[in-house]
């Protein structure tokens, strides 16, 4: 049986006015790794990098995920298309190309069958692109391994796709070190494309790069989300980007979710202070705006040994005794707007453009 705060999640959510139809639906998400010690390696703990996460994601949206280095953004993301195997929860996708079905519960061959309309944008566009595979074999790695292309009819499409991400044709010969980090951005996205997925889970997809680099791939992005329907799980730790490209964004802290909200809101009225935080600390052109960068104390809890109660307690300036021993629930505050704070209704917050 689920916990309760599944249905409360779903309940609330269901409230966002949206014209998209519901893409995905994660519920009671976790995600722990064992702690080993000791001679015999039993396990002593766990990693608690995702614990407890729900959310929905509507199609043609793209929906941003924010938190510190650490928070279990990235080991979300890959629950998601079982890229590694979630501890619990359910992961239901309503795609166009394929009756509803819970990846969680799928077997692995099964799983294969379904991955061609899940794809991913990693991280590091270093590590993950084989330095000893040409650009040609690296976009066409999806289509031979899911039995879609070969030969000519393959060499077409990676030309195609190669050229709809920004790059010369006459390169696809060439290993990935002749290319700098903006190109192979640009052959990760490639990569992404060759089975025409119809979601994609961005993972740091311009981190590392100069800023006109970044609103180059932005721009991208967001021009093959039209062209190809697209929808995407962004995510990100740098808010500015969020924001630009973001429909509705989800704030993370040590696995589990702090508020949820359509972009606007959230940025302009953050309901939980770690939010409230890092607004904050969002760089500002203009010095007169009125807002002051707020310096966290303490360091950030550890997903091995979490505080007791909210998370986030111990660095919180709005803390009060109940946030030590009570775990908030993520409630609707109004409007779809979702968080996880005992006092959110209470406290007024300062987000960008507010002091």
């Amino acid at each position: 049986m689920r916990p309760a705060a599944s249905d409360l999640h779903g309940q609330a959510l269901t409230m966002r006015n949206t014209n998209g139809r519901l893409l995905v639906e994660v519920n009671s998400m976790k995600k722990h790794f064992p702690v080993r010690s000791g001679f015999l390696k039993r396990v002593s703990g766990h990693v608690k990098a995702v614990d407890d996460v729900s959310f929905r994601i509507y199609q043609g949206e793209t929906l941003g995920l924010v938190g510190e280095s650490g928070c279990g953004k990235t080991t979300l993301g890959r629950c998601i298309i079982r890229a590694i195997e979630p501890t619990d929860g359910a992961i239901r996708y309503s795609l166009e190309s394929t009756a509803a079905f819970d990846l969680a519960t799928l077997k692995q061959k099964s799983v294969r069958q379904h991955r061609r309309y899940l794809q991913m944008i990693f991280q590091d566009p270093y590590s993950s692109l084989d330095p000893r595979m040409t650009v040609l074999d690296i976009v066409g790695e999806p289509l031979v391994r899911n039995h879609i292309m070969k030969g000519k009819e393959l060499e077409d499409r990676v030309k195609y796709l190669v050229e709809t991400v920004g790059l010369d044709v006459k390169h696809i010969k060439r290993y990935p070190h002749a290319f700098s980090g903006g190109q192979r951005r640009r052959i990760g996205v490639a990569r992404a494309l060759a089975t025409n997925p119809e979601f994609i889970v961005c993972d740091e997809p311009v981190s590392a790069l100069d800023v006109s680099i970044q609103a180059q791939v932005l721009n991208l992005m967001e021009e093959l989300q039209n062209e190809f329907k697209l929808t995407y799980l962004f995510i990100s730790h740098d808010l500015g980007v969020v924001e630009h490209i973001s429909d509705r964004v989800m704030v993370m802290y040590v696995g589990r979710l702090v508020e949820s909200a359509d972009t606007e809101p959230l940025y302009h009225s953050p309901k939980h202070p770690y939010t409230e935080a890092l607004l904050s600390a969002i760089p500002k052109i203009d010095e007169t705006d009125g807002r002051k960068k707020i310096i966290l104390s303490g360091e950030v809890a550890s997903p091995a040994a979490p505080p007791n109660g909210c998370h986030f307690h111990p660095r919180c300036r709005y803390a009060q005794e109940r946030c030590t021993v009570e775990v908030p629930s993520l409630r609707d505050i109004g409007d779809g707007h979702l968080a996880a704070c005992h006092y959110a209704e209470e406290l007024v917050l300062a987000g960008v453009g507010r002091g």
